[in-house]
């Protein structure tokens, strides 16, 4: 399985989630900002790079809350709390169509999502710190 992180941006009781834009696999599914990991690259600069790349925004990774496989596989996932340094969203737009900040009783009510991010959501979220 090769490495990929995944960014968990939070203001309050929500969460920074992506529609999946286009030119991406899985377009349309809804889910947090992720990205693989490049060789010789650690997590913590490929979640700035993903999020960097995604959304415009400056984060400074806080640490590591979880991991899972993605649904195919074919992915480990580092899930990764990050904080937001500065810049205005700008998505970019063949690989985000929308974003939202939910709650968990919202994302679930999002359609399509992966199974890893509404066990995230589930299980892992509530029992996080601000």
């Amino acid at each position: 399985m090769r490495d990929a992180v995944v960014a968990v941006l939070r203001r309050d009781d929500r969460v920074l989630v992506i529609q999946r834009g286009p030119a991406v696999t899985w377009a349309g599914h809804w889910t947090l900002p992720s990205g693989r990991v490049e060789v010789g690259e650690t997590h913590e600069k490929a979640v700035v790079r993903e999020v960097r790349e995604e959304l415009g925004l400056h984060v400074k990774p806080v640490g590591k809350i979880w991991e899972c496989p993605t649904d195919d596989g074919q992915y480990l996932l580092h899930w990764w709390a990050v904080d937001w340094v500065s810049n205005e969203l700008r998505l970019e737009p063949g690989e985000v169509g929308d974003t939202r900040w939910v709650t968990a009783d919202e994302f679930f009510g999002l359609e399509p999502t992966f199974a890893g991010d509404r066990d995230f959501f589930r299980r892992v979220l509530p029992g996080l710190r601000r």
